[in-house]
């Protein structure tokens, strides 16, 4: 098997763990509350974010973004070397 071609798979392997990481993390990052009705008043659901959740979350969708990009141009520069004449 050609080396970059087990690059490319262990980029997309990558960026689909960070991408789920990502989910999992924003998903870790909503605390919901839930107010029952108090006299007139209407009962309501809160929703607070935790700022490092989502920062992680914004982090690993930066990564995987690199690791698509890498994985797309190692990918483009093996085909275009592998049709090439030895």
């Amino acid at each position: 098997m050609r080396r970059w071609l087990v690059a490319v798979l262990v980029e997309v392997d990558l960026f689909v763990l960070a991408l789920i990481g990502a989910a999992l993390s924003a998903r870790a990052g909503m605390r919901t509350t839930d107010f029952p009705p108090s006299g007139d008043a209407p009962g309501f659901t809160a929703i607070r974010y935790a700022a490092p959740w989502w920062l992680l979350a914004t982090l690993l969708v930066a990564v995987a973004g690199v690791l698509a990009i890498d994985a797309a141009a190692r990918l483009a520069r093996g085909l275009r070397g592998a049709g090439a004449v030895r």
